[in-house]
């Protein structure tokens, strides 16, 4: 899970052309943000995967919006600060999106 750590503020242009890649997160363009609800089996892998993401945002010091109720977990990705969405929005997606496919892969 290795993150770019970009502090632009991405453009409607360059957002767009980087959620192209991010096909199952939703883009709020009038709250600068992205966002996506994931399922697990139960409740403990929910707990895990908030752990592994939570260990890779604060070591970018990029955190996220998130809640959890039981097997779900939903998350909200602005960059406060710029007043929109940055690199570091898609890179920490892209790092959820990553941890999730380990959680559904076939054991």
């Amino acid at each position: 899970m290795d993150m770019i750590i970009g502090t632009d503020k991405l453009d409607a242009r360059q957002a767009a052309e980087q959620l192209t890649l991010l096909p199952h997160w939703q883009h709020d363009a009038e709250r600068g943000a992205i966002s996506r609800s994931y399922r697990f089996a139960d409740f403990v892998q929910a707990f895990a995967f908030m752990t592994q993401l939570a260990l890779v945002a604060e070591r970018c010091n990029h955190h996220p919006e998130w809640s959890n109720v039981y097997d779900r977990v939903d998350i909200v990705l602005t960059t406060h600060d710029l007043g929109g969405l940055s690199q570091r929005d898609i890179d920490l997606a892209r790092c959820a999106d990553e941890a999730f496919a380990r959680f559904a892969a076939p054991t």
